[in-house]
Parts: C-alpha cells; sequence; structure tokens
C-alpha cells in the first residue's frame, strides 16, 4: 500500500497537467465557439478543483490522534474523495450534458477549428503524462490484480479519484477530438453537440462508479483483501497462536486497525501470556507499518469454554 507521499505525487501531476489544459482549452473554446471544448474547458477546471480538495483531505488525514477522534483523522480523505465525486458528475457530468443539448438545440458552426485540434493534441499528451504518473503509483499497490480488480478492491481513495478523473479526462478528450473533426469534414455542428453529450456521459458514469467505490471506505471497509490474507497468514503461522478465532480489520485513510482474538499457546504465567501477545503486535506492526492500532484479546473457542 502506497502512503501519501505517492497519492500526492500523482495529485500533483495531475493539477499541474489540468491547469495546463484549462487554460488551452478556454482559449480553444472562445475562439471556436465549439461546445465540446467549452465542456471540456469547464471539465478541466472542475478537475483542478477537485485536486486541491484531495489535497487539502490528505492534509487533515494526517492530523494526530486525539480524545474526540482516538483513531486518528485518517478517513477524512474519503470525505473529499466522495466530495470530489459529487463534483466531478454535478459540474463535470451534468453541466457537459446540459451544454450538448443546448447545442442540439442551437448548433452554431465551428471558427477556426485548427485551434481546436491544436489544443486537444496537446491536451492528450500533457493527459498522458499525468496519467501515467498515476499508473506508476497505482502499479507499486496492484500486484498482479487487472486495473479493474484493483479499482474494486483498493482503499487508497485519493489515487481511486486520481485514477478516475484521468481515465474520464483521456476518453473525453478523445471524444472532442472526434466531435471537432467530424464536425469539420461533414460540415454539420451535430456532431459537436454529439460529442459534447458523450463527454457529460462519459463523466457521470465515471462518477458514480467512483462515488460507489469511495462510499464503501466512508462507512468503514476492511483492508484491501491481498493484505488482509497475508496479515491472516502470518498470524496463524505465529508459534504464539494456537487458533484464530476472530479477525478484524479496518482501513482508516493510509491506517489500518487489527483487532484479533485468538487462543493462545499456554503460558507458565500472566507476564508470559502478556510478553507474547506484545511480541505478536510488535512484530506485526514491524512488518507491516500500515498497521497502526492492535487490538489483541486472548481468549479461548466456544467449544473450549
Amino acid at each position: 500500500m502506497a502512503g501519501n507521499g505517492d497519492s500526492t505525487r500523482a495529485i500533483l501531476f495531475a493539477l499541474g497537467a489540468n491547469l495546463a489544459i484549462a487554460a488551452a482549452k478556454g482559449v480553444a473554446a472562445f475562439v471556436t465557439g465549439s461546445g465540446a471544448m467549452l465542456a471540456e474547458t469547464v471539465h478541466s477546471l472542475a478537475d483542478c478543483g477537485n485536486q486541491l480538495l484531495l489535497l487539502l483531505g490528505l492534509r487533515q488525514a494526517r492530523r494526530p490522534a486525539s480524545a474526540e477522534h482516538p483513531l486518528g483523522y485518517g478517513r477524512a480523505i474519503y470525505f473529499w474523495s466522495f466530495l470530489v465525486a459529487v463534483m466531478l458528475f454535478s459540474i463535470g457530468g451534468m453541466f457537459s450534458l446540459y451544454e450538448g443539448i443546448h447545442k442540439l438545440h442551437n448548433p452554431e458552426p465551428l471558427q477556426q477549428w485548427w485551434w481546436a485540434v491544436g489544443v486537444l493534441v496537446f491536451a492528450i499528451a500533457a493527459e498522458s503524462v499525468s496519467m501515467r504518473a498515476c499508473l506508476q503509483e497505482v502499479d507499486k499497490s496492484r500486484g498482479g490484480r487487472s486495473l479493474w480488480r484493483w479499482f474494486r478492491e483498493s482503499r487508497q481513495a485519493e489515487l481511486v479519484v486520481i485514477f478516475g478523473e484521468d481515465l474520464a479526462a483521456l476518453l473525453g478528450l478523445v471524444f472532442a477530438l472526434a466531435a471537432v473533426l467530424a464536425t469539420v469534414i461533414t460540415g454539420d455542428p451535430l456532431w459537436d453537440a454529439i460529442g459534447t453529450i458523450m463527454i457529460g456521459a462519459l463523466l457521470i458514469v465515471i462518477a458514480v462508479l467512483v462515488a460507489v467505490e469511495v462510499k464503501a471506505m466512508l462507512i468503514g471497509q476492511s483492508v484491501d483483501p491481498e493484505l488482509e490474507a497475508q496479515l491472516l497468514d502470518w498470524l496463524r503461522a505465529r508459534p504464539e497462536v494456537v487458533h484464530l478465532i476472530h479477525v478484524i480489520t479496518l482501513q482508516q485513510g493510509n491506517d489500518v486497525v487489527v483487532s484479533v482474538q485468538a487462543q493462545m499457546r499456554e503460558a507458565p504465567t500472566v507476564r508470559a501470556l502478556l510478553d507474547d501477545v506484545n511480541r505478536v503486535e510488535d512484530e506485526l506492526k514491524a512488518a507491516w507499518p500500515v498497521v497502526r492500532w492492535t487490538f489483541f484479546e486472548p481468549d479461548l473457542p466456544k467449544e473450549l469454554r
């Protein structure tokens, strides 16, 4: 599991790319009158705001635990990530749909279309750099899983959001370029409107997928299945543990809570039993630094009570 620093790098790459792209798209939308270009400009501006919110969320998630929040503020990033998904849906997706429908009823010919094509090609190149940086961070945590499986199982909300945004941005740019070229080739501005509607639909679909994943984390979710399997195997292999009765894991931002109920080996004294428990907890945290809190309860299975 990557840490905050890795996610911050991906967010900063995305922010830099979107600032440059938004400025270029805005100029092209003004010059050409393209609805698809205007939709893409709003999309990029919304992405810039989204990335600032993610940086704010990461900063809040680093706050130390307090009496009111004994497990820390790690889940703050889930709130901001969910808000970003809502903004992507409303500002990006709904505006693009509105603009596309408006263009269907009031088509306008493109002016100086080469501006739009040049900006879109530049934007695709810039967004590809951002997507590459994001995928480098994704590859650190996804192992041999497919991107779809990683997306469904990842517990890094900010990275899930950035991946969704970058994917939506790249596909949206391709849609916009295809719409502009089709409009130029056919001379029919209807294609520009269709491209704008496709961009809106794309943003809404990806925003909903991201929101569903982040909502699960916001409610309270166990750790990444691969990590959980590793933790369970490690605990079962410990000589101090005779039988695992129950294990609960909880993802708190980039930190992990592990609660263990287990039958321990027989110990001659209470002190020896406590030493076994403390040793397991200490070595667990050493093996997985993301595990910040452990709660260990020595117990007997029901049939032995």
